[in-house]
């Protein structure tokens, strides 16, 4: 039997409700989730890579249809690694849907037999953005409505230290 296996990449700096909705919803569809945490520097990320990691393994402990790793590299690579048939990328709003239509196309042309899918998290959950997320917990804010218990802890604690700096 074939299983079905998708990469779900993104930076999750933080990870929040709506990436979990999403690892929900595509964990039902599919028999195996890679959840791909990216390096990516370039995004200047508050939380080392594998503190990202940790923070996923700890909220996402009852799959056990879905692997949580860290990668730096082009995806394709990984999603060739993984033997993935292809990503999972999530679309909040239609703001979303130009980036993302545009990275779908560029990975069909490094990778042609590379599919990209593509959720929506639940309508509650569609305002949540990591960038928010970080700004509020930043300036004090309450983000418990937005990310796990673990989640808002470590922002709270991560911002006290660099404040101390």
């Amino acid at each position: 039997m074939k299983t079905k296996r998708v990469v779900y990449p993104g930076t999750f700096d933080p990870i929040t409700n709506g990436h979990i909705d999403l690892v929900t919803r595509a964990s039902k569809l599919f028999d195996e989730v890679v959840l791909a945490v990216a390096a990516n520097d370039r995004k200047n990320p508050l939380f080392s890579i594998e503190e990202r990691v940790n923070l996923a393994k700890n909220v996402l402990p009852e799959f056990d249809n879905v692997e949580i790793c860290g990668f730096d590299g082009l995806l394709k690579d990984l999603v060739e690694s993984k033997k993935a048939h292809g990503v999972v990328r999530g679309l909040r709003a239609v703001s979303d849907f130009e980036y993302e239509f545009q990275l779908a196309n560029m990975n069909r042309v490094l990778a042609p037999s590379m599919e990209s899918l593509f959720l929506t998290p639940a309508e509650h959950l569609s305002y949540i953005s990591s960038s928010l997320v970080k700004e509020i917990s930043s300036l004090g804010g309450d983000v418990s409505k937005f990310v796990p218990s673990l989640v808002a802890t470590a922002l709270r604690d991560k911002f006290q230290s660099l404040k101390a700096k």
